[in-house]
């Protein structure tokens, strides 16, 4: 999330109320849907609807990245970086939504 934060800062002022704006609230929306999840936890349901809407912010995420990237609005590696984290992050959310009463 503060990576994205410091990234979107590079994004040209015709960006900022676009692009840098879906970027950041897609980043703040998944750690508070994970937790949400993780509280309603004992209803099945409520918990994994969480978790989809986590991996959902984070697939939303992707497409920003790779939009930003192919518009040549932030450097490649840096694109690349974070596209590899968040989706590492998809693979785990996955797993968990898949496998949660393993954890």
């Amino acid at each position: 999330m503060l990576d994205i934060n410091q990234m979107v800062i590079k994004l040209p002022k015709s960006e900022k109320f676009t692009l840098a704006d879906q970027m950041i609230r897609a980043s703040r929306g998944i750690p508070p849907k994970i937790a949400e999840g993780y509280a309603k936890r004992h209803y099945l349901a409520e918990f994994k609807k969480q978790l989809i809407s986590a991996l959902g912010e984070s697939n939303e995420l992707e497409v920003h990245l790779q939009t930003a990237e192919d518009l040549s609005l932030l450097p490649k590696d840096k694109c690349d970086n974070l596209l590899n984290r968040y989706q590492i992050l998809g693979r785990k959310l996955n797993k968990l939504i898949q496998n949660w009463k393993k954890y």
